[in-house]
């Protein structure tokens, strides 16, 4: 069963007097264990369509089954937790409380989450930040850490809670080319052990490390379709790298 099954999903908006079909009439399902990036450009609805997969909105017409739950009937309570319970966010601008350290950080969405009430918090964010490779860096606070480091805090808070999927909106925006392999290597990873990833992202080059690629335009999906070349982002990162070193060396020779 898809974790994700999405039916004629319509979401409407009036601007003024003028009614705009942000998303007109899209079917998705998404398997556990997938790594899909959505795709368009602007205008063509993958926003809006994020926030109705994020449970941040909800549907003018059909229907979003997430995990077996129906968003569409549940109430604003029932709505938020499960949003908070089954979906993990990863925002482009890593979105971390500046005065407190990435343990801190990692722990915070546990204290909305009453299904954890019983388990031990602090352990539960110092093994999601040493999943994502930062267990030295447990009481670093955001200004201390790189920018791929800060994006590696906020993968670990989406995944503290164990949501059904991550739900990542480019997350390699504000990233150099260094730090966006990191990170792609790193839901690569993730992906690896059998985590769900759905991406928002307006980069090519950034879709070839996923599995698949759902096209929008116009608010209508018009092409779904696996990735036949993946690209290894670190094979590439460790090529980055080799080329970089020597180019320094060249630069540093007399």
């Amino acid at each position: 069963m898809a974790i994700i099954q999405m039916r004629g999903i319509v979401r409407r908006y009036t601007v003024g007097e003028v009614l705009v079909k942000a998303v007109a009439g899209v079917d998705l399902d998404v398997e556990r264990g997938e790594f899909v990036s959505v795709m368009g450009p602007s205008g063509s609805g993958k926003s809006t369509l994020m926030n109705i997969l994020g449970c941040l909105d909800k549907p003018t017409e059909g229907s979003y089954v997430l995990d077996g739950l129906v968003t569409g009937a549940a109430g604003g309570d029932e709505f938020a937790a499960i949003r908070n319970t089954k979906i993990g966010f990863v925002f482009q601008g890593f979105n971390l409380l500046s005065k407190t350290t990435a343990l801190e950080n990692v722990e915070l969405p546990l204290f909305y989450d009453r299904s954890t009430a019983k388990r031990d918090h602090r352990a539960m964010a110092r093994k999601a930040l040493e999943d994502v490779g930062l267990g030295a860096r447990l009481h670093h606070r955001p200004a201390q850490l790189s920018g791929g480091q800060q994006q590696r805090v906020a993968i670990a808070r989406a995944l503290v809670n164990e949501p059904s999927f991550i739900l990542a909106d480019e997350p390699t925006g504000n990233l150099d080319t260094e730090m966006t392999l990191e990170i792609m290597s790193l839901f690569q990873e993730l992906n690896d052990r059998g985590i769900t990833i759905v991406m928002v992202t307006h980069e090519p080059e950034v879709s070839a490390y996923t599995r698949r690629i759902v096209a929008l335009r116009d608010g209508k999906l018009v092409s779904d379709e696996p990735v036949r070349e993946r690209r290894s982002a670190g094979a590439d990162l460790a090529s980055w790298k080799a080329s970089h070193s020597f180019l320094a060396g060249e630069e540093a020779s007399p």
